[in-house]
């Protein structure tokens, strides 16, 4: 089943998801997904059928059997709203420019939307005009890529750390600046995490 393994490999990428992360939403062990990717193993029909559901694909797509069936995963809708600054912060343009499509499956995880990159902070990963999938979330951990909202209507996407004594915007372009914020400035600026950036997605 080397052609399913490479397949569910696929797909769990395409949702970003780790192996385990995979293993504990389908109830199973972390080793098994890692042979069956691997074609070490092979899953039986209720696992294959649980696995189909998931990712809301068809069984003999998942065996390799209907390629083009890869066009039916269900997909939903978010909106594009406006900009978000990848330099120094700048008025969140709340207004939909456009849309992008995300698997329905990951949609189910929780909210998400998408905001345009603008300016040059966060390169090389993340250049102006590409677009990142933003999940919606008040916290995220320490290490992680995040669109904050400063003073209320500000928005930046910036690597977040986290300290005792407040929180660090950190640019992947050392041409800028880290963004320091005490925990006093947190409360009455005031900094707050709007979401997770989960992909970014680059337009040519």
């Amino acid at each position: 089943m080397a052609q399913f393994g490479d397949t569910l490999n696929m797909l769990r990428k395409r949702d970003n998801l780790t192996q385990k992360e995979l293993a504990e939403k389908l109830g199973i062990s972390f080793s098994a997904i890692s042979m069956y990717e691997r074609g070490k193993r092979e899953p039986d029909f209720e696992t294959l059928e649980a696995i189909a559901d998931y990712f809301n694909v068809n069984m003999n797509f998942l065996l390799g059997k209907e390629p083009a069936s890869f066009a039916k995963i269900s997909a939903v809708r978010i909106p594009v709203l406006g900009k978000v600054a990848a330099g120094i912060p700048i008025t969140a343009v709340e207004n939909i420019i456009d849309y992008e499509e995300i698997p329905s499956s990951m949609a189910e995880t929780g909210e998400y939307v998408a905001l345009q990159i603008n300016g040059s902070s966060m390169e090389p990963r993340m250049f102006e005009g590409d677009v990142v999938i933003v999940k919606v979330q008040p916290t995220v951990d320490s290490g992680e890529v995040a669109v904050v909202i400063i003073n209320g209507n500000e928005a930046t996407v910036k690597k977040v750390q986290l300290r005792s004594d407040g929180i660090v915007l950190q640019p992947f372009n050392s041409a800028y600046d880290p963004m320091f914020y005490t925990n006093e400035d947190i409360e009455h600026i005031p900094v707050r995490i709007f979401g997770k950036v989960v992909e970014c997605r680059q337009k040519y």
